[in-house]
């Protein structure tokens, strides 16, 4: 089970001043629960965040899994205090989530070696 879950209702991938954003959230709010990657466009080490800016850290991915249910995330362990000793997200990707193919592709594209498809 993962550590920290979220279940995404919006996904986008914005391109602004050199960067490449991709995030899913559970809302449109700014305090409902979400993740973000970000890279500067033209490669680099991405950074991931869950929710706040304080709970993130470059260079902390371990690997992407998308499955039938979304995506899961496995944090490297020596970055787990960066996010509150949580080890794994997950993110929930159901039918109606807005723009997901988009973000998924784009993620896939970003992560390169750490992405994995799931049966």
């Amino acid at each position: 089970m993962a550590d920290i879950t979220v279940r995404a209702t919006y996904a986008s991938v914005v391109e602004d001043e050199g960067m490449v954003y991709i995030g899913f959230a559970e809302g449109e709010d700014d305090e409902e629960p979400y993740v973000l990657f970000r890279q500067p466009a033209m490669g680099g080490p991405v950074w991931f965040e869950v929710s706040d800016e304080a709970l993130g850290a470059e260079d902390a991915l371990l690997s992407v899994s998308r499955g039938p249910q979304g995506l899961a995330i496995v944090i490297r362990p020596d970055r787990a205090a960066r996010f509150g000793w949580a080890q794994s997200v997950t993110v929930k990707i159901g039918p109606g989530c807005e723009d997901a193919p988009e973000a998924l592709a784009a993620l896939q594209a970003m992560l390169g070696p750490l992405w994995r498809d799931e049966p």
